[in-house]
């Protein structure tokens, strides 16, 4: 990537990604997901006081295949990580490496006026990001 090249997040998130309520069983939301190459299922706000949850298909191999839990009798709720830290359409992608880097992530919801509009992972950034311009 040209030093003087600069590339935001919006140029790489994925905007095709699945949101869930927190109610439902980790195998129902399973089931309900389309979009599950974004390695996560975002969890829905239940009212506007409330803050977005995210849910990893990590997290889901950990604390249910690992912990031999049924995923028929966990619900999302239980297993998701709640509020989540969330980055603007408009960062650039090099500060978006080091909040993950600085945090521990591999991925984040882009979130503009309150909704969740993408997610950005390494992934994005490096494939999309950076490949793409060399």
């Amino acid at each position: 990537m040209k030093h003087n090249e600069l590339v935001r997040v919006e140029d790489v998130m994925k905007t095709e990604f699945d949101l869930v309520e927190g109610i439902l069983t980790v195998a129902d939301a399973l089931r309900q997901a389309k979009h599950l190459d974004t390695e996560c299922l975002m969890v829905n706000r239940r009212n506007d006081d409330d803050e977005y949850g995210i849910l990893l298909l990590s997290d889901i191999a950990k604390k249910i295949l690992g912990a031999e839990k049924s995923p028929d009798r966990v619900n999302v709720y239980e297993i998701m990580n709640k509020p989540v830290i969330s980055v603007r359409e408009g960062m650039d992608i090099r500060f978006c490496a080091r909040l993950f880097e600085h945090f521990g992530l591999s991925l984040a919801p882009v979130i503009t006026d309150g909704i969740v509009v993408g997610i950005v992972s390494y992934r994005d950034i490096v494939l999309r990001g950076l490949r793409d311009r060399l």
